[in-house]
């Protein structure tokens, strides 16, 4: 399909830029120490070649997406960094495909098979361009197609989960490829069969595979629906529509709900990354230039909003203020528009929302959010929310260890572990246990990091890994 690989951009390989590469460089939150050898293989072999001349050579392995969901030790990793460079996208059911799994779907569904390193966004653009729902609500999800299924990304009533038809995979331990059906996936709550394998417990790494899954995505197929319209399945959602859950509307409206709403939370990336020498052409540069703009509306509402504190919002106002951020694509503010957006320097949601017994969960306070959720072992559970445990514990938007520290919560979220400028991969741990131990002190609840967190141990205080 033209619009699914149109403006691809290449990427310099590291002994092109101007300066050594850190994980810095490569990570949301902008932390990480420096990497020994760093690859960025652009075929299917030279992939696969790189993961196992690593894995042959003894040498501790680090495959990575977009560095959205990564947490990396400020000293230097003393092995291999590989960045899948391959960006197609191909429907199956035409051309060489044609006999390629095209016999599974139905007429009203159509298969797409992504490379590992599709830029997640990237993919949920052109689909939603392409008139194949099913991913719309994960508009906004930073990182790669890789690792979209590896950490079962999920959001406003969407999981990746839902839409995988298979995963083609390269095993570390046979040295063989593999195809992994949704049912081998064993798909959870922000887990995979993949993300399994590099643990022993919840946050505990296992030493065979870690920091990188037994198995490495190659590619992922998905099966979509073939429709412009998609339904609405959060609240939150429909209230930025105007709608009832339930209802259908068209993609890109659903599309342009969901940045809105992530990006009132600072839970978008900043797109000033991807102007980086480490980072540039790793997006479709379209793609790069509509999310500025869509920061220049953010950003624009914001003014409007607090232009508009302590009285009620003049809609007219916001809605001025608005549009002449998408005429200019915010040329009127471009010197704060250069400027980063430290509410985006972060991993994401730093904390999975905590899935409990039933006896354990008798004990929060009675106003703590519940769902009925089934644990591991077929048994009823509850889950509940961080971000409630996190704020009902005392940590506030905005909360810092001490006055000034370069790592503090988004001021907009309280989910979010924040670069506020200069923090070191210390810095956001520190910030992480002191966040836990207050709300396991609180709650006897321990929260579990959802980043991969790799030369450091979050679970126990002050201890190396």
């Amino acid at each position: 399909m033209n619009d699914l690989n149109a403006g691809r951009g290449r990427i310099g390989s590291s002994d092109r830029l101007a300066e050594p590469l850190r994980l810095a460089d490569l990570t949301t939150v902008g932390v990480g120490g420096a990497m020994k050898r760093f690859v960025e293989p652009r075929t299917r072999q030279e992939f696969i070649d790189a993961v196992r001349d690593a894995d042959d050579a003894g040498l501790p392995l680090l495959v990575i997406g977009g560095g959205s969901n990564l947490l990396v030790a400020d000293e230097p990793f003393d092995g291999v960094v590989v960045r899948d460079a391959r960006r197609e996208v191909h429907r199956l059911g035409e051309g060489a495909d044609a006999a390629d799994g095209a016999n599974t779907q139905t007429a009203q569904e159509v298969l797409l098979r992504a490379d590992a390193g599709v830029n997640w966004d990237d993919f949920v653009t052109s689909c939603v361009n392409g008139g194949f729902s099913g991913i719309e609500g994960l508009s906004g999800v930073p990182g790669t197609v890789g690792a979209s299924v590896v950490q079962n990304i999920g959001a406003y009533g969407q999981e990746v989960a839902q839409c995988v038809h298979s995963v083609e995979a390269w095993d570390r331990q046979t040295s063989r490829m593999v195809t992994l059906t949704h049912d081998d996936m064993h798909f959870g709550y922000r887990t995979s069969a993949l993300k399994s394998s590099m643990y022993e417990a919840a946050g505990v790494p296992a030493k065979r595979f870690f920091p990188t899954p037994r198995y490495v995505v190659v590619s992922v197929t998905f099966v979509l629906c073939r429709s412009v319209n998609g339904v609405v399945a959060m609240g939150q959602l429909a209230k930025a529509l105007g709608v009832e859950v339930g209802c259908t509307m068209p993609l890109d409206a659903i599309r342009e709900a969901v940045l809105q709403v992530r990006a009132g939370k600072g839970m978008l990336e900043d797109p000033l990354r991807y102007g980086t020498p480490a980072m540039r052409g790793v997006r479709r540069p379209q793609n790069v230039a509509e999310a500025m703009k869509q920061r220049a509306v953010q950003a624009s509402r914001s003014v409007a909003l607090n232009q508009g504190a302590g009285t009620r919002i003049n809609e007219r106002t916001e809605a001025a203020h608005v549009a002449r951020a998408r005429a200019d694509g915010g040329n009127a503010n471009r010197a704060e528009m250069d400027q980063p957006d430290m509410n985006r320097h972060s991993c994401g949601s730093f904390f999975m929302n905590p899935v409990l017994s039933t006896t354990t969960a008798a004990a929060l306070p009675a106003d703590a959010p519940r769902f009925d959720v089934t644990l591991p072992d077929g048994t009823a559970g509850v889950k509940t929310s961080a971000a409630w445990l996190i704020d009902h514990a005392g940590f506030h938007k905005g909360f810092a260890v001490r006055p000034g520290a370069a790592a503090g919560l988004s001021t907009l979220h309280t989910l979010a572990l924040t670069n506020r400028g200069g923090a070191k991969a210390s810095d956001i741990a520190e910030l992480a246990r002191t966040i836990a131990d207050g709300v396991a002190a609180a709650f006897g609840v321990r929260l579990v990091p959802e980043p991969v967190v790799v030369g450091m141990d979050l679970m126990t205080p002050d201890r190396a890994q």
